[in-house]
């Protein structure tokens, strides 16, 4: 599988003035920083230790690098404070906004990212991190997030653009079935109702590991309100293009309605895999398109087409 990776700035490529507004919020000044090299942001991403002792993780974006970024990080600084202390995501500890830079600053949690191709003991602590963090989540704690229907609209109609805009090297299967893979994400749309805040960016470079063997679940800039199983499709969903047994994932929820909603990610990746990447993220295209092609096997056997 293909890694993701931004093009990334370091903490002592920050502008002065934004990591002394860090530092601000932290309490002393940031004697070590270890830059993270995963994910999509070219922004920074750096565990920071001040000179009190005290650690956090400092995430930055500015539209000089990418815009998109900026606008994403603008989002997560919207919902993450608003997540209540007993759901298993990082504490939000602070914020520093202007117009050219926003700084994110949160728990560092000590751990790791889940290995991938996915490994059966982690898959379980991910389904039950899941299945918490859906408890605490649900009623929704931002009633004014978006609903996942709207959040994911223009993904989930993906292959009418492909059948609109025919991509030459389109799987032939999916290239022949590209009614039926509509019709299913139109179905897969139409069921994500719920009251439940998910995340619906669920991967594994999202979560992380405690060696308690608890999940933790970060980066929320896309958290929607929808049912309650949205986040384990998209974990199955993770787990599938990795190489894994996704069916693993799946008790409890109506294998059709998983299937759909996966026909619809799947057209999701494919068309905006064709795409030119964007600033800072070179990789990020056949990232995306390697996931598409990874779930036309596992639809294969489902889809009834």
């Amino acid at each position: 599988m293909i890694v993701a990776r931004g093009v990334r700035i370091g903490w002592a490529d920050l502008p002065a003035h934004v990591r002394a507004a860090v530092e601000q919020r932290l309490g002393a000044p940031v004697v070590e920083a270890v830059s993270q090299s995963g994910g999509f942001s070219p922004g920074t991403a750096d565990r920071v230790v001040t000179a009190t002792g005290a650690r956090a993780f400092v995430k930055t974006a500015s539209p000089a690098l990418n815009i998109h970024s900026f606008e994403i990080a603008h989002r997560e600084a919207r919902i993450a404070p608003a997540l209540p202390p007993d759901a298993p995501v990082p504490r939000w500890l602070g914020t520093y906004a202007d117009d050219e830079w926003i700084a994110l600053i949160l728990e560092d949690i000590d751990g790791r990212n889940p290995r991938t191709p996915w490994v059966e003991d982690e898959v379980d602590a991910a389904v039950t991190g899941l299945r918490q963090l859906a408890e605490t989540l649900t009623p929704a704690p931002v009633p004014d997030a978006p609903t996942a229907a709207d959040n994911l609209r223009f993904d989930l109609a993906a292959w009418r653009r492909l059948a609109d805009e025919p991509a030459a090297d389109l799987n032939p299967w999916a290239a022949g079935h590209l009614g039926a893979l509509g019709a299913a994400a139109d179905r897969g749309l139409a069921a994500l109702v719920g009251n439940t805040l998910n995340h619906c960016d669920v991967r594994a470079d999202n979560m992380v590991l405690r060696a308690d063997g608890s999940m933790v679940f970060v980066d929320w800039p896309w958290a929607c309100i929808g049912p309650a199983w949205l986040d384990t499709v998209l974990l199955a969903i993770n787990v599938i293009v990795h190489g894994g047994n996704g069916d693993r994932v799946l008790a409890g929820v109506d294998p059709e309605t998983a299937t759909d909603l996966a026909a619809g990610f799947c057209g999701y990746f494919l068309d905006v895999g064709r795409r030119p990447p964007p600033p800072g993220l070179p990789t990020i295209r056949e990232f995306q398109r390697a996931q598409g092609e990874a779930l036309i096997p596992w639809l294969r056997e489902r889809l009834p087409v």
